[in-house]
């Protein structure tokens, strides 16, 4: 399955909003930080340097994630959702190799990302793509979370 991987553009706000709705609700619940980053992402992430992407498969939009700036040359891969409809056709797996590939050609150093080991699936193929658990800090910027993970880029 042929996915395009296209840059943010506002038309795709509300995409990028229910895509990540659909999946807070269905696993989780949305909380004040989703809220702040899926009403205004064009100021909460672009605004700051981050980055949003869109998966799209004949015409239509099916996936999306962003990178938002985590320290220094380091960015936050969130906001991974793809709708149930094409699930299982690997399409996130394609969403985060284009993500790996960007953030070498950026030059970055780290990829930081914060899951749920109620997503067993999702961490088991973030493993096979090289991220390694790293200890929790205190203040979590969500609730749900209880795994950390990074991708050095670096010395990979």
């Amino acid at each position: 399955m042929l996915v395009n991987i296209i840059p943010y553009e506002s038309k795709h706000a509300s995409d990028f909003k229910q895509l990540n709705v659909a999946w807070l609700e269905r696993y989780f619940y949305v909380e004040p930080k989703d809220e702040l980053l899926l009403s205004d992402c064009e100021n909460s992430i672009l605004g700051i340097g981050g980055y949003i992407f869109m998966a799209e498969f004949e015409e239509v939009i099916v996936g999306c994630f962003s990178f938002i700036p985590f320290g220094k040359n380091s960015y936050e891969l969130g906001k991974m959702a793809v709708n149930p409809a094409y699930q299982g056709l690997k399409i996130g797996q394609q969403l985060l190799t284009f993500a790996i590939d960007f953030a070498q050609k950026s030059n970055w150093e780290t990829i930081i990302l914060y899951s749920s080991t109620k997503l067993p699936t999702a961490l088991h193929i973030y493993r096979k793509y090289g991220f390694k658990d790293l200890i929790l800090e205190k203040d979590l910027p969500y609730a749900r979370s209880d795994v950390k993970m990074e991708l050095n880029l670096v010395d990979g």
